[in-house]
């Protein structure tokens, strides 16, 4: 649709500019930081000459890209202090969706992300909690787009470093194999037994399947998850098995690996559910996983 002198729904201008928020809090961890990032945005915005901002063909992702780039420049400068999340923030910072986000993110993994360096953690959060393609992703972090895939590669396995207390391959498959149960009983109790009270699920599609493109929290959200995800359906199949040296869930459809799924497992809880259903990353287990045999 075609708006008379660039003109925009009201609608559309206020999604991006929450968006850009979003995008800014998860790699910062301060509402107040993320009001200063996008309005910085918008001033380099306003900057560009006219004949400039018409070349621009998606105005959105040269936002998002700016914005990204602008988080990046503040992570790195030297001696950056850590934000004070209960520190004061603007009023308009203060507003219902920041605070409902602010609660969303647990403070464990905001730590977490803490202690990742820039180009990890923006690869991770571009990547994993917004879904952004790989060529964006690459853009904005200054990276080809392999390497910015090890950096998400390296934040998530420093995340479950922090998150997860060691615990035995016992441990590990009990609580994996009990997680399985549940969910082929359906038991939303049972399952939201099994979670951290501060559990978070990411979904990894890359962008190739409608999976869900921002992290999940809190049992009770990770267990309706994992229900929607793994309940009992016609040609679907939910099997342990080994995943990065620990036991997972592969799930199958018609014989095929349809996602892989791991679980960080700290004493009795899952802490982290790591949900792969990108096909690109399923296709080598298509390749090395035996299919089963018929019922």
């Amino acid at each position: 649709m075609d708006f008379a002198d660039g003109a925009l729904p009201i609608g559309e201008l206020l999604d991006e500019r929450r968006h850009l928020l979003d995008v800014a809090f998860w790699m910062l961890g301060s509402g107040a930081e993320a009001e200063g990032v996008v309005g910085e945005t918008y001033r380099r915005w306003y900057r560009l000459a006219e004949s400039e901002r018409a070349v621009i063909e998606d105005p959105r992702a040269w936002v998002s890209r700016v914005a990204g780039g602008i988080c990046l420049e503040r992570l790195a400068q030297p001696g950056r202090r850590r934000p004070d999340r209960a520190g004061p923030v603007s009023a308009e910072a203060a507003g219902e969706r920041r605070r409902m986000l602010e609660r969303e993110v647990s403070a464990v993994l905001l730590r977490g992300l803490d202690a990742l360096s820039p180009s990890e953690r923006a690869a991770f959060v571009l990547n994993d909690v917004f879904g952004m393609a790989p060529g964006a992703v690459a853009d904005i972090v200054g990276r080809s787009e392999p390497v910015c895939a090890e950096l998400a590669d390296r934040a998530r396995r420093s995340l479950r470093d922090r998150r997860g207390r060691p615990s035995t391959p016992r441990q590990q498959d009990a609580v994996v194999r009990t997680v399985r149960e549940a969910c082929a009983a359906e038991d939303t109790d049972r399952l939201t037994a099994l979670l951290a009270p501060d559990a978070t699920a990411f979904f990894d599609g890359g962008g190739k399947v409608r999976a869900q493109v921002r992290p999940v929290h809190g049992r009770e959200r990770v267990a309706r998850s994992l229900l929607t995800l793994l309940a009992p359906r016609a040609r679907t199949t939910v099997d342990t098995h080994s995943v990065n040296g620990r036991t997972g869930l592969l799930v199958r459809y018609d014989r095929r690996v349809a996602a892989v799924i791991s679980l960080d497992v700290a004493g009795r809880h899952a802490v982290q559910v790591w949900i792969v259903v990108n096909p690109d990353k399923l296709r080598l287990w298509n390749q090395a996983v035996p299919r089963p045999g018929p019922p």
